[in-house]
């Protein structure tokens, strides 16, 4: 996921050489986030006749959460926090439940890697206000290209749903980076994350329950579920926190708008789900949009 903040800096002094290992050690922590992040989400795609969208959601973010409060362990009643780090904590936690919810709406409906484009629209659109030049708003026309790029592709075919649920968790998606970053700075480790989890899976819990009942208590089911909270939330968002507190921004960000492509690899090799030359060249203008919009960013 792109970025446009990332908590306070370390301020002791590193030496060149240890810096540069940081950056490098960074880089590796995204990457390796946003492959298990979208082939995570490619297996939850495959469960979704056992359990549904919804299903799934809930034992992806409910399942994540026992992973992270056991090997976070955070401390509750740490003295110093106050009401508006707990705020940030459940407007978190609001966040990734909205973006998980709409997110697999939207897969449910169309490919993959077209879901991650549309979606991937919501950091460009924050990067691109908080650059605050006229000339980022020409990273988004060139995100535009492509969206009519991939129109050509078939985006008439696409379901209207799904298109509209993919934008939604984009809008969602800008929320949680910022947020992310707040709770990140407030909150030691990946406590705020695991708590924030904590919340997002509360949410969850009574809509995944409403929607598949006993689908979700099925011992392959809950296999399975396991492995897309450990593959789609557990890893990566962990690995996303470590690394904000290793790379600049804009090396994140940058890193993260490969999101798409790495999202339609994974729909091909895991769901068969083939782009056209079309669908291909717009993914490369989102990407390159996203890449260009984080790197002018004036924060």
């Amino acid at each position: 996921m792109s970025t446009v903040h990332t908590a306070p800096p370390v301020s002791s002094p590193t030496a060149p050489g240890n810096l540069r290992a940081g950056q490098g050690a960074g880089i590796g922590l995204v990457l390796g986030g946003l492959l298990s992040q979208e082939f995570g989400a490619a297996l939850a795609t495959s469960l979704f006749p056992r359990a549904g969208a919804a299903g799934v959601v809930t034992l992806r973010l409910v399942l994540s959460a026992f992973v992270l409060l056991a090997v976070c362990r955070p401390r509750i009643r740490r003295r110093g926090y106050r009401r508006a780090d707990w705020a940030a904590v459940i407007a978190f936690g609001v966040a990734l439940a909205g973006m998980n919810f709409l997110f697999y709406q939207s897969i449910a409906r169309i490919p993959l890697g077209t879901a991650v484009t549309f979606e991937v629209l919501g950091p460009l659109l924050l990067s691109v206000v908080l650059a605050r030049r006229a000339a980022s708003w020409l990273w988004a026309a060139l995100a535009l290209a492509g969206v009519a790029l991939l129109s050509q592709g078939g985006l008439g075919q696409l379901d209207p749903a799904g298109v509209a649920f993919a934008l939604g968790a984009g809008a969602l998606w800008a929320a949680y980076i910022v947020l992310s970053a707040r709770t990140g700075s407030r909150f030691p480790k990946a406590d705020g994350l695991a708590l924030a989890m904590a919340v997002a899976a509360v949410i969850s819990l009574p809509i995944g329950v409403a929607s598949s009942g006993s689908a979700l208590l099925n011992p392959v089911t809950l296999g399975l579920g396991a492995a897309v909270a450990v593959l789609s939330s557990a890893i990566p968002y962990s690995l996303e926190l470590l690394a904000l507190r290793r790379v600049v921004p804009s090396v994140f960000g940058v890193l993260s708008t490969l999101a798409p492509a790495v999202a339609a690899v994974a729909g091909y090799l895991v769901l068969g789900q083939t782009l056209s030359l079309l669908d291909v060249g717009a993914v490369a203008l989102v990407v390159a949009a996203s890449a260009g919009a984080t790197l002018t960013s004036a924060r």
